[in-house]
């Protein structure tokens, strides 16, 4: 009698998706680890833009301050007693 076991089709198959499967997960943690490392260089640039456009809005107040400056309190009083 011969014990000597051949692979059969359906084992091949399986083995072969196994490797598929293998190689499809370590892509997926490699993906995943590009991921995580995009997601850090996003909160890294959404903290520089903060930043930024607290500059800009404290840029643009000065800006507006200077152009329309608020009238003086003896201004308003002179120009109420004038009536």
């Amino acid at each position: 009698m011969n014990t000597t076991s051949y692979p059969t089709n359906a084992t091949q198959a399986k083995d072969r998706l196994y490797g598929q499967l293998a190689a499809s997960l370590k892509n997926m943690t490699r993906v995943m680890g590009q991921t995580a490392d995009l997601f850090e260089q996003l909160q890294t640039d959404l903290d520089a833009m903060r930043v930024l456009a607290g500059t800009h809005a404290a840029q643009f107040m000065t800006v507006a301050a200077e152009l329309n400056p608020e009238p003086a309190e003896d201004d308003a009083s002179t120009q109420g007693s004038d009536r």
